[in-house]
């Protein structure tokens, strides 16, 4: 009897810019790459043998491990769309493909589960196409799964918001989220940094100002309350505010109405406040830097962002997202990041959050002449700085080693694994010629439209 040909993936899995797991030809696990760690909330070390379906619980017709069974008895790849349910039981939407894999013989000897992440396209399409909601929507730690849960809550209601966090954390973004989502979404969004502008001139840009109010004044303004009428008012630094001016806006709070500067006319506004600051106000209350009553007043419901610092689990989700968007920006094919460098992105401390994030990766994306970035090309102040923290998100070393899992057995074949670009490039091959060049059922099989076929088949070279 031959000995069961083993599997030896190395740095494979953690190749797939998706999540992915490698099951046996029992359709137990063997490995589950980072991204699939993060998005069902389970360590590869927890789930070694488990059956499959147990961890990506689906509403993709998989029920039983029939999915799994009819793609390695036919050989054909299958994708699908549906909802995964993680440990902390929330639906997040994918894409689902699963393919067999062979070993050095042609021998189907396990399956291949890529699991898609759709989540962000979604959330675009019900936000109206909400450009820049992406970034801000990526997180599958406990943390970041509470913020998203509370969003949905906040938008339904008119009442103030105050959203805290670190510089950097995205606190814009999420209130322009929230607005998006709410009933005023067909009314403006208006944003003022109350810290960017001197006194005098951050109360005529709120509340407007008639003609001669003051030197320059030649014409009637209106402030940004008026031109958020129906909508809504995000005041980002409110911790920055001055005194004089936190008066007047805890009365236009209170009576829903003010008076422009150098005016005599109430103008009468209905505007919803989203407040925003990294500053501690109930210190800066102590200190008579900020109106406790206003701090009431805007306090009725709180959102708070984690620092990229206490979300572990969702910096390799980031580093990835914003890998593909610069590289599809700059026309580069990139594959991800060497260990090495990937392992220094786990472990520095991230002072400046999403931002920081982001500027690190388009720094990379520009420098990088090769399919992988190393080391050698991340920042050198980056390299510079002791780490403040262990890889804590990290389940293990990210070595060529340690991701290496072998099948049950004591055989020396081993599956001869290529590149995701290969493989996808194959599955596109292999569908085309299933439908006899048919694109557009071909594209239906694959799970995609017809023009993300187009568009694959051309950087594939095959038309």
């Amino acid at each position: 009897m031959k000995p069961t040909p083993q599997i030896k993936p190395g740095s494979f899995l953690e190749g797939i810019p998706h999540a992915a797991m490698l099951l046996d030809k029992e359709y137990c696990i063997l490995k589950i790459n980072r991204l699939m760690e993060i998005i069902c909330g389970y360590r590869t070390r927890q789930v070694q043998g488990i059956h499959g379906e147990l961890i990506a619980r689906t509403n993709t017709g998989n029920s039983s491990g029939k999915l799994f069974k009819k793609v390695f008895e036919s050989g054909e790849q299958i994708s699908v769309s549906g909802d995964i349910l993680n440990c902390h039981r929330h639906k997040i939407p994918i894409q689902y493909t699963v393919s067999v894999v062979t070993d050095t013989e042609n021998r189907r000897c396990g399956l291949l589960v890529i699991v898609e992440d759709i989540s962000a396209t979604i959330d675009c399409h019900k936000t109206g196409g909400l450009e820049s909601a992406a970034f801000e929507l990526i997180g599958y730690s406990p943390k970041m799964q509470k913020v998203f849960d509370l969003i949905p809550l906040l938008a339904r209601t008119d009442a103030s918001v105050i959203i805290t966090g670190e510089t950097g954390t995205g606190k814009d973004r999420i209130a322009e989220i929230i607005h998006k989502r709410s009933t005023r979404a067909r009314f403006p969004f208006v944003k003022i940094n109350c810290g960017a502008l001197p006194a005098g001139l951050l109360e005529s840009e709120l509340f407007g100002h008639v003609k001669g109010a003051f030197t320059g004044a030649t014409r009637n303004k209106q402030g940004m309350f008026e031109l958020a009428h129906h909508g809504t008012l995000f005041l980002t630094e409110i911790g920055d505010m001055p005194l004089p001016l936190q008066v007047k806006l805890l009365s236009v709070l209170d009576d829903r109405e003010f008076v422009p500067v150098g005016g005599e006319q109430k103008v009468k506004v209905d505007v919803r406040i989203i407040a925003a600051t990294h500053r501690p106000l109930r210190e800066q209350i102590q200190n008579n830097a900020f109106r406790e009553d206003l701090f009431y007043r805007l306090h009725v419901l709180h959102l708070h962002l984690p620092p990229i610092r206490e979300r572990d689990d969702d910096i390799r989700a980031l580093l990835d997202h914003f890998l593909q968007r610069f590289a599809k920006a700059l026309g580069k094919r990139l594959v991800g990041f060497t260990p090495e460098a990937m392992q220094v992105l786990m472990r520095y401390h991230y002072p400046g959050n999403i931002r920081e994030l982001s500027n690190i990766v388009e720094y990379v994306v520009n420098l990088c002449k090769k399919k992988k970035i190393g080391k050698d090309m991340l920042p050198p102040y980056i390299l510079e700085t002791p780490p403040e923290k262990e890889a804590g998100g990290m389940s293990e070393e990210i070595t060529e080693e340690t991701s290496a899992t072998a099948l049950k057995g004591s055989g020396e074949k081993g599956c001869a694994f290529k590149s995701w670009n290969e493989i996808e490039r194959q599955m596109i091959i292999d569908t085309l010629k299933k439908f006899h060049g048919n694109r557009t059922r071909s594209a239906r099989e694959l799970g995609w439209g017809r023009m993300k076929l187009y568009r694959k088949m051309k950087a594939y070279e095959l038309m």
